[in-house]
């Protein structure tokens, strides 16, 4: 089994959902994990938009970068730029990918509703969840 972690900033919100997309969708081929450059905790926007298509997150725990240095990880996937520039070099085989993903806790800020904001948690979900069908295929070559 391919184990791969999605790595973010905060590993609050876009991370977790692609954790959480990885583990509904591609369970039986990878083991998903998602840690950050630092850590924000979950946060709720993202867990409750992941729960309106029946992934449930609310287990999941911001974790950092440094708790993984002994999982030998095949691949890590940098879900946004800082991550990428700021991703630690793995041992070994470890390849590393960057995907990055816009940040619904940043476009949501100025949103005049609560629906407005949660638009942007919805369309980035769902680009993730796009992005993790191709998975592990698109992480060949």
């Amino acid at each position: 089994m391919l184990k791969i972690l999605f790595l973010c900033t905060g590993n609050s919100c876009r991370s977790q959902m692609a954790e959480g997309w990885a583990r509904h969708l591609k369970g039986d081929a990878i083991e998903a994990y998602s840690a950050g450059i630092e850590t924000h905790g979950l946060n709720p926007n993202a867990v409750r938009v992941m729960a309106e298509v029946g992934v449930d997150i609310s287990e999941q725990r911001s974790q950092h970068i440094d708790e993984f240095k002994d999982v030998p990880l095949d691949h890590v996937i940098t879900v946004c730029g800082h991550a990428h520039e700021s991703c630690p070099v793995f041992p070994g085989r470890t390849k590393v990918t960057h995907v990055g993903f816009d940040d619904p806790p940043r476009l949501a800020k100025d949103a005049a509703t609560e629906e407005e904001a949660l638009n942007h948690y919805r369309r980035v979900r769902d680009e993730i969840r796009a992005f993790v069908q191709t998975l592990p295929e698109a992480l060949d070559g």
